[in-house]
């Protein structure tokens, strides 16, 4: 436990300079971006030369780089996202807004991902070299192979207007109503989680094939216990530790898939969210989602890092 405490704090520790880094990043690119701030405030009305000035003034556009970057970073250390130059609203209240369902899209996406993930994976080990075996691997392949938005493309064709069984686009409230959630969010979360359950069950029948080859398997085997307790107890918990390392890469994945899903059902998160702001030239609004999602990005790579010391015993003692 003291191992984990102390990794914890140095990763945590290590955080704060990536953080600042992927923010620099950010602020960066969106400084020498095409879009004028003053411009898409005044949304196409024929505004003078004069009034353009006025508000660069007025906000500090025509401070220099580094000036305006501290301003930025001071203000985000105090939860300020910036003021939407389009609504003239703070940016957080749209970001609190829409974080919400872009997390429950990738929780949700995350969770098929790991029940077909692992279960495919185990299955094709246990049958390595058989029919089930070889279906799953054809299977997983095109599942790779296939972008998520793809996948809906099919999806939305065979089961919602096909079908009719669930909508083609639209958001339901868990609040209002919870099958209604489900609902609206079956066949996004499944789209997006298809492509990362196919890796992942690549990646698990590689890891149980190598831990089904061990000495300590076939030693248990010859004792007589029973094959689900071996498989169970002992070859699975061994060999989720290696699809634990790029289950971070995964998640991000996910999120960046989460803002092509959202668009192409009408769920208001931040992925349809940050792609109106792009198109409003709203850059602190674009700012803002892209910092949000970057930050959880980081985040969720420490969670998954800790999850990793805490499933290797052997790590741990290294440490």
């Amino acid at each position: 436990m003291v191992v984990v405490v102390r990794m914890l704090v140095g990763r945590i520790l290590a955080l704060i300079p990536l953080i600042l880094g992927v923010v620099l990043f950010v602020f960066v690119v969106m400084e020498f971006a095409p879009t004028d701030p003053a411009l898409a405030a005044f949304d196409g009305a024929n505004a003078t030369a004069e009034q353009l000035e006025q508000f660069r003034e007025a906000n500090g556009l025509n401070d220099p780089l580094p000036v305006r970057y501290v301003r930025f970073v001071v203000a985000l250390s105090h939860g300020d996202f910036g003021t939407s130059v389009i609504t003239k609203q703070p940016v957080w209240g749209t970001i609190a807004s829409a974080l919400p369902l872009t997390i429950q899209l990738t929780v949700l996406g995350l969770l098929i991902a790991l029940v077909l993930g692992v279960a495919l994976g185990v299955i094709a080990a246990l049958f390595r070299g058989r029919w089930p075996d070889q279906l799953i691997r054809l299977v997983s392949l095109a599942g790779v192979a296939a972008p998520a938005f793809w996948i809906a493309l099919l999806l939305v064709q065979w089961l919602a207007v096909g079908k009719g069984w669930f909508p083609s686009s639209g958001y339901v409230n868990p609040a209002d109503s919870i099958s209604g959630w489900l609902n609206s969010m079956t066949l996004p979360a499944v789209s997006l989680a298809l492509p990362v359950a196919a890796q992942l069950a690549r990646i698990v029948r590689t890891s149980m094939v190598e831990e089904l080859d061990k000495d300590y398997v076939r030693t248990a085997r010859g004792g007589g216990l029973p094959p689900v307790v071996v498989v169970g107890r002992n070859v699975l918990r061994n060999a989720l530790v290696t699809p634990l390392t790029v289950l971070g890469l995964r998640i991000g994945y996910l999120v960046g898939g989460a803002v092509v899903i959202e668009t192409m059902f009408a769920l208001p998160g931040m992925g349809q969210n940050m792609i109106q702001a792009v198109l409003d030239g709203d850059t602190a609004k674009v700012q803002g989602f892209v910092i949000v999602i970057a930050i959880g990005f980081v985040l969720v790579n420490l969670v998954v890092d800790v999850l990793y010391l805490i499933a290797n015993p052997r790590l741990r003692s290294r440490t």
